[in-house]
């Protein structure tokens, strides 16, 4: 493998700095690096960060290919400037056993554009009955860390007790879906003032609440990790406030489209703003995005969920709940976080990379820009402006709340252990 030279790249959006790539490994951070043998990118300016790591992403391989696929995602990931991803458990079949995590895992290894450690489910088939194979998985060839009924809650608390302690032999985690299934049927939107002048069924933020407030208590009970998936509510903030408050081991992470949209939106009764948990109030997101500043929220998670066309351009009641965000993720955080002085482009780095790698345990990954380190690195530039045009997204699906609208930042260049996977904004 060939020398890499970035030339002039603010590290973590510091002084430009130039950094040799030698194999798969970082040489050399300093300035005016020579040339030499060395293939050059100019980075003028442009922001460089540690590859992404994103902890809660839907390939749907096996069984939904139709929606997305291990490569299909991949390539969306290293687009949007990820070098590690986390697959969600909800396939078919259901990644329950050390079978289907390794096929998972050796699909993303012979495709080569980010690294895929999957998620094991908690229970047999998400049927939430049984515990499923935990320690196998873990012992497998995936070596699987985290484990997550996604798409459906642990409402069960012996099966959630018994998950926290299981997992607590070998440092795993267990990532919750927070949402109380009886207090959720039916519900098509946030519960509040949008929703009853719809008439659509409301999902109130105490279905996640209290199973947030449940868990919390019963992690600190077994003295295990627990995570808080796609945290949407202001309510939410506080009880993860609080529990970290008593040295709970509890992290939790926020969507994009949860930073940014806001219930108002669903007036208009387009189904790409379906989503589980819904979009919530205006107050919500500011509350997130001050947690997200203060580390109350640890890590922004894309919860990329994709969906074939004809799942989600029916009526309201009837489409499926998600959105795609890998390839525009770090687009909306300079929007809502950089941009408004909330985060710097280093903890940017911390929030997208260095924390959702340290909770997921990606050897590897999150891992600081300097000599000896492993070449995963993304390059941005942060000055581009642009409205988003799903036609040319990697990913298989198109369902995006973002189309036509502007975001800034876009990826440039993204570098998997020193291979380049993105160059100038084209998969390699």
């Amino acid at each position: 493998m060939s020398k890499i030279l970035i030339r002039g790249a603010k590290v973590l959006g510091g002084e430009s700095q130039d950094v040799l790539i030698d194999g798969s490994e970082i040489a050399a951070v300093g300035g005016g690096l020579p040339a030499e043998g060395a293939e050059v990118v100019e980075a003028d300016g442009k922001v460089l960060l540690p590859g992404l790591v994103d902890l809660h992403t839907h390939l749907r391989e096996p069984g939904r290919e139709d929606s997305e696929t291990v490569l299909t995602g991949t390539r969306a990931a290293a687009s949007g400037g990820y070098t590690a991803v986390f697959a969600m458990a909800n396939t078919f079949p259901v990644a329950d056993t050390a079978g289907v995590v390794e096929q998972v895992y050796r699909l993303g290894r012979e495709h080569g554009y980010c690294d895929v450690q999957p998620i094991g489910a908690v229970t047999v088939g998400l049927e939430g009955k049984k515990l499923a194979e935990l320690g196998a998985m873990h012992e497998s060839a995936a070596g699987v860390t985290v484990f997550s009924d996604d798409g459906k809650c642990v409402d069960d608390a012996v099966i959630m007790r018994r998950a926290l302690e299981y997992v607590k032999a070998f440092g795993g985690v267990v990532a919750q879906h927070a949402q109380e299934p009886r207090l959720t049927e039916g519900a098509q939107m946030n519960e509040g003032v949008v929703s009853a002048e719809l008439g659509l069924g409301g999902w109130p933020a105490v279905a996640e609440e209290s199973i947030i407030a449940r868990d919390v208590l019963l992690a600190e009970h077994v003295g295990s990790r627990v995570h808080i998936c796609h945290l949407s509510t202001a309510g939410s903030v506080e009880i993860v406030r609080w529990a970290k408050s008593r040295g709970i081991d509890v992290t939790a992470e926020v969507t994009p489209h949860h930073l940014l949209l806001t219930d108002e939106l669903v007036r208009t009764y387009n189904p790409v703003y379906k989503v589980n948990p819904p979009l919530r109030t205006e107050r919500d997101v500011l509350a997130l995005r001050e947690a997200l500043a203060d580390g109350t929220i640890d890590i922004v998670a894309t919860d990329h969920a994709p969906h074939p066309h004809e799942d989600k351009d029916c009526e309201w009641a009837a489409a499926a709940m998600g959105m795609v965000g890998l390839e525009t993720a770090l687009s909306v955080v300079q929007q809502t976080m950089v941009e408004t002085g909330l985060l710097d482009w280093a903890g940017v780095a911390d929030r997208m990379s260095f924390q959702p790698a340290r909770i997921g345990r990606a050897m590897g990954h999150g891992r600081p820009v300097s000599a000896g380190e492993p070449a995963n690195l993304t390059l941005v530039d942060t000055a581009y402006r642009g409205a988003v045009d799903p036609a040319g997204f990697a990913s298989r699906s198109r369902n995006t709340p973002y189309e036509g609208r502007e975001l800034p930042g876009r990826v440039t260049h993204t570098w998997l252990r020193g291979k380049a996977t993105l160059v100038d904004g084209k998969l390699a």
